[in-house]
């Protein structure tokens, strides 16, 4: 057999780490396994479970058709050179629990993990799930020293698929031809945007009073708590999963898709020095650019309330650390 010549074209899989083998965690991977987008790593503290969860999708994929591999550590090693991390470690809320009563808990936890993760993945994109999220994405973005568009937090994509699924709902229509927009903080301060929401291009304000409308807003607002409620033992995970693969996909196969996410603000839309939820474009560079939407008045002080929340809680939770020495 001749010898032929090597091609220069690299043949390596893209790679994405997920930290947090939980509910979301394991969905996520998933989801990014079968839409065959990337080679997964699942890492937990826990024994056993990534590597069990690792082996029971690998003996899936000839059933779901794809070849991608997919493997499960306790060792941030084992992570190494991976394009995409993927924070979903930390506690869940319970039935009564604000996603900010998690923060003194979650903020340790995110914080070790995205230091353990960009030492061995010093180029990758980092997207934050934990809650509350807008902090944690924060605090990722300060620990790692990575440049902001390389850190982001899943947020508005999920809001506003909760928002849009409300509104199909209410009027009997696809979802798919539901477009919504929301933007501000993950939790009871976000901002959805009625304005912007439309069916196939009509705004739903010509399609819906506006005493109904804002029960939708509230509803979306409160969306996870709904579920929270419902469950007892623990939150959402297929809606957050799906939102996080959606943005996973827009990096990898740069797509350069516009998604509400929390993302580092200097200026835009009058904010600095802190995580909000805003429109961006996501391609291979992660955050290739932010869009400022014409607001008015009162959606400019709901997003400037939801953005003083945050902060303040950023603050929390670096005195939190540094009184725990991890700061």
């Amino acid at each position: 057999m001749s010898d032929l010549p090597s091609s220069p074209v690299s043949c390596k899989s893209p790679r994405v780490t997920i930290v947090g083998a939980g509910r979301v965690g394991s969905t996520l991977a998933q989801r990014i396994a079968e839409k065959n987008l990337a080679d997964v790593v699942l890492l937990d503290i826990v024994e056993g479970m990534p590597q069990g969860l690792a082996l029971d999708l690998l003996e899936a994929r000839g059933l779901e058709l794809h070849n991608r591999q997919i493997s499960g550590t306790n060792n941030y090693a084992d992570t190494a050179n991976s394009n995409i991390v993927v924070i979903t470690a930390g506690f869940p809320r319970k039935p009564g629990m604000s996603r900010d009563d998690l923060l003194k808990i979650n903020a340790k936890i995110v914080v070790e993990a995205a230091k353990n993760a960009i030492a061995h993945s010093p180029h990758a994109i980092f997207i934050v799930v934990t809650n509350p999220l807008d902090v944690m994405t924060y605090l990722t973005w300060q620990v790692t020293g990575l440049p902001r568009n390389q850190i982001m937090g899943m947020a508005g994509v999920l809001d506003s698929a909760r928002f849009e699924t409300f509104i199909a709902l209410e009027l009997g229509v696809l979802p798919a031809d539901v477009k919504a927009m929301v933007l501000g903080s993950h939790g009871d301060l976000m901002v959805p945007l009625a304005r912007y929401a439309t069916v196939n291009g009509i705004p739903i304000t010509e399609l819906l009073d506006a005493e109904k409308i804002e029960q939708l807003v509230q509803r979306t607002r409160n969306g996870g708590a709904e579920i929270v409620e419902l469950m007892h033992t623990g939150g959402a995970f297929f809606a957050p999963a799906s939102a996080t693969s959606l943005m996973v996909e827009s990096i990898l196969l740069n797509q350069s898709r516009l998604l509400p996410v929390a993302a580092y603000l200097q200026g835009e839309y009058g904010l600095n020095d802190v995580v909000i939820g805003v429109p961006c474009r996501l391609g291979c560079g992660g955050v290739e650019s932010i869009l400022e939407l014409t607001l008015n008045d009162t959606e400019k002080a709901a997003l400037q309330t939801s953005a003083n929340s945050v902060s303040n809680n950023i603050k929390r939770a670096q005195e939190i650390l540094s009184n725990i020495g991890d700061w």
